[in-house]
């Protein structure tokens, strides 16, 4: 048995997915099958589904030729280890995409991201609820998340 998020794309998934193998380590295009017939919306040869890993994780990327619509009640939530690395999957995914707020982004095919420096997950778990509410604010009133930031409000340095 095998379990694979599956992402639908008009006729982008081979596009996609090579972008975003090409942000993570661990990630690799694991196979490309192809229409065998001509069918609705496909002709035979074009792009049926792309399998990938990011980080260990099956992804398929499914050319269907409609488009559907994504909803940030499924996202791909990826935690970095730090400042620099939010910066870099978040300036990379936001491109031709679009903020949303608390470390939330669609990109440009629809997907919704969470991109989270591991601290917060950390704070938000800790034992002393008041620093972890004052972390859990701070979180709610960005957009892009700032690890530095929600430090300071979880250990009271700032207002």
């Amino acid at each position: 048995m095998s379990i694979a998020t599956c992402l639908w794309y008009v006729d982008e998934a081979e596009e996609a997915a090579n972008f975003y193998v090409s942000l993570f380590p661990d990630a690799r295009v694991d196979r490309i099958t192809r229409y065998p017939i001509d069918s609705r919306n496909a002709r035979t040869g074009d792009v049926m589904t792309v399998d990938f890993t990011l980080d260990g994780k099956s992804f398929m990327g499914l050319n269907g030729f409609e488009p559907a619509e994504y909803t940030h009640a499924m996202s791909i939530s990826v935690t970095c280890a730090d400042q620099a690395e939010v910066d870099r999957l978040w300036d990379a995914l936001l491109d031709g995409g679009q903020p949303v707020q608390c470390g939330w982004l669609k990109d440009r095919w629809g997907v919704h991201w969470q991109i989270v420096p591991k601290n917060l997950t950390e704070f938000i778990a800790s034992s002393d609820r008041k620093a972890a509410a004052r972390a859990m604010t701070a979180m709610l009133d960005m957009v892009k998340l700032d690890a530095a930031a929600l430090e300071a409000a979880f250990r009271g340095e700032v207002g």
